[in-house]
């Protein structure tokens, strides 16, 4: 029975999630300007730190093993730089709600400015703990999985690489949050102060899609849709550079750049992490800060470059929509591919931190009750679920991603729902878990070994995730960044795009659909970088086909789909390989103006050759894809 005791403690247990997220992110933040201090104080007052083989416990420990292992690659000294990002969370919430397990994917870029280098990367398996009125970390554990210096690049730490324990089970990621036991303790939350609890987390979604849809517009160098996203008053300042106050200000300021839209041989990718979201308590402002990298390069001109930066961002409502006010960024590095940051930055020094936000929790973020008259229980009940779909939404990807980097097929294959369908690379979609596990097993083998002499990760940062009116289905759109590592060969990036749909069945989320649109560039090594790609060959042979088509065909092949998939490899057409420029699709419209994208696909990628895979088809609602229907979902 649905009471106001039983909404609290539902609200609770969603806010809680994102407060253990919001924790790590900003120990992220905090790492990019040596605040020891701060990035202790995180952890719970007996936590622990396990870095690989090295540990050290409470606060003050913490700090001093932070300062230590950072040495002079501390964000402090001009000129250096300590950038950890820290993506793909998966979190699981104890059933009393007072302790959680979260799975990351982490990435470190060090230098000292005196020619000093290292990279790291590797799988956190975290645990927190809800003391004090707020989230902690009581363990911090990172298991290292790949390293080395700039020059030469990263390889295995130790080979052959194992499986990291997970904490979960194909059937937990679907119940993050598991059902509590007993009746709800009786709250002190009015009626009024949950629907506005519920309301923020409804709107912290919303910019955070708009955020991370910024970000897709500024790859493509989509300039006209990200000036949709802005106020017409609107200020862009960057640190060191200037200001822009306007329309035509923000304009100008992405023109530096270079013109709308990017043409062959040019990379422009500006991969956002660790975005942290506080909407005020009126309701009507937000601030998100983040981690922005960029990866730039001239295929043409053999040139590349390396941008980290922060970003501030200041949202308003207007008109019942979140738009960009201000937009603040702040460099801190700029470094050629070639030599890469261990000299410091080829551009003047920032002396500028940006002001890190509050992660307290947010119940404790409310606004005096004034009487207005709220939204009834049942209602509250499904805006409440949108939010809350909104992660689970997220854990399953990434549920995703850490069984296939491992390539633990029956585990992936258990994901999915029963109807739902995955396109394995450039052979086709397979329909239901038992063919998609089966596609897993004929693809990479039965019998692999738990220890790998390489990796392929499959990261996805930066998802814009749209949940339907209902709060029973999801899209997701998301990035793959995907580092690799071996034993021998120095590791690099390659980068694509996903479009995912997700479903809440017989109980547990589930994945509906996944297909991936790859590649839209690639590393030719780590040496040269992505901006060392040689244009292909107009009279080469196509690539050979998928084994797949042959030893287990799809139910629906890449060519089925026709021009949707034309260009990508395995599809009917040319293929269009970096460093041409792919096609980019979009399964949504400008979250402010409406804008219909160049290359738009709303729904499932194969559901306009099987309309029988749809979410519609199946009792699902469909998500929104635009503004307006991004409004009317937020109401019955």
């Amino acid at each position: 029975m649905l009471t106001v005791n039983s909404l609290a403690r539902d609200v609770e247990r969603v806010e809680s999630v994102r407060e253990i997220k919001d924790v790590q992110r900003v120990f992220a933040q905090l790492a990019q300007f040596g605040r020891w201090n701060d990035m202790a104080a995180l952890f719970s007052d007996n936590g622990t730190l396990q870095w690989g083989n090295e540990t050290a416990t409470g606060p003050a420990g913490i700090e001093k093993w932070l300062r230590i292992d950072a040495g002079s690659m501390d964000g402090i000294k001009p000129g250096s730089l300590d950038t950890l990002v820290t993506e793909s969370p998966l979190v699981s919430l104890s059933v009393d709600g007072l302790s959680a397990k979260a799975r990351w994917s982490g990435l470190r870029f060090m230098g000292d400015s005196m020619g000093g280098t290292r990279i790291q990367g590797g799988i956190y398996e975290n645990q927190y703990v809800f003391s004090g009125g707020r989230w902690k970390i009581s363990l911090l554990q990172y298991y290292p999985l790949y390293a080395g210096p700039y020059i030469g690049g990263w390889r295995n730490v130790g080979s052959p690489l194992p499986i990291i324990p997970y904490h979960f089970t194909p059937d937990e990621t679907g119940v993050p949050i598991p059902p509590p036991v007993g009746e709800a303790p009786a709250t002190k939350a009015t009626h009024e102060e949950l629907s506005h609890r519920i309301t923020r987390m409804n709107d912290e979604d919303e910019i955070r899609n708009l955020q991370h849809s910024y970000g897709y517009y500024i790859d493509r160098r989509m300039w006209t849709d990200v000036v949709d996203l802005f106020v017409p008053n609107a200020t862009v300042n960057v640190n060191g550079v200037g200001i822009y106050t306007g329309t035509a200000g923000v304009r100008q300021v992405l023109e530096r750049m270079g013109p709308e839209n990017l043409t062959q041989g040019i990379l422009n990718d500006h991969p956002i992490f660790d975005t942290v979201v506080h909407v005020d308590p009126n309701g009507q402002e937000a601030i998100a800060r983040g981690i922005e990298i960029g990866m730039i390069g001239d295929a043409n001109m053999r040139t590349g470059s390396w941008e980290f930066n922060v970003f501030r961002n200041h949202f308003i409502k207007d008109k019942g929509l979140w738009k960009l006010k201000e937009l603040n960024i702040t460099p801190l590095i700029i470094a050629n591919y070639s030599t890469g940051w261990g000299d410091g930055s080829v551009a003047p020094l920032n002396n500028v931190i940006p002001a890190f936000l509050n992660v307290a929790a947010r119940s404790s973020q409310l606004l005096p009750a004034n009487g207005t008259n709220m939204t009834d229980l049942t209602d509250l009940q499904r805006r409440l679920a949108r939010s809350a779909a909104y992660d689970w939404a997220e854990n399953e990807s990434n549920a995703y991603t850490y069984y296939l980097d491992d390539l633990q097929c029956k585990q992936m294959g258990a994901l999915f729902a029963n109807k739902g369908h995955k396109a394995s690379p450039f052979a086709g979609w397979f329909l239901g878990p038992e063919r998609i596990t089966e596609a897993c097993f004929v693809a990479y083998g039965r019998n692999r070994s738990t220890l790998r002499t390489g990796i392929s990760f499959h990261w996805r940062p930066q998802p814009v995730i749209l949940v339907s009116q209902d709060g029973r289905s999801a899209s997701l759109r998301a990035r793959l960044l995907q580092p690799s590592t071996s034993k021998d060969k120095a590791g690099s990036f390659n980068g694509a795009i996903y479009h995912d749909q997700m479903v809440f069945e017989d109980g547990k989320w589930k994945l509906w659909s996944i297909t991936i649109d790859e590649f839209y560039w690639m590393s030719s090594d780590w040496a040269g970088g992505w901006s060392a790609a040689n244009p292909r060959n107009a009279s080469a042979s196509p690539p050979e086909p998928s084994a797949l088509l042959t030893k287990y065909p799809p139910d629906v092949t890449t060519v089925d789909v026709g021009d949707r998939e034309s260009t990508f490899q395995g599809g009917s057409g040319r293929l269009i390989a970096w460093p041409e420029i792919q096609r980019m699709w979009f399964t949504y419209r400008n979250p402010v103006s409406g804008r219909v994208p160049q290359y738009y696909w709303p729904g499932c990628v194969p559901c306009q050759t099987r309309p029988s895979w749809s979410l519609a088809a199946n009792g699902y609602q469909e998500p929104p894809t635009g503004p307006d229907e991004m409004v009317t979902a937020r109401t019955l």
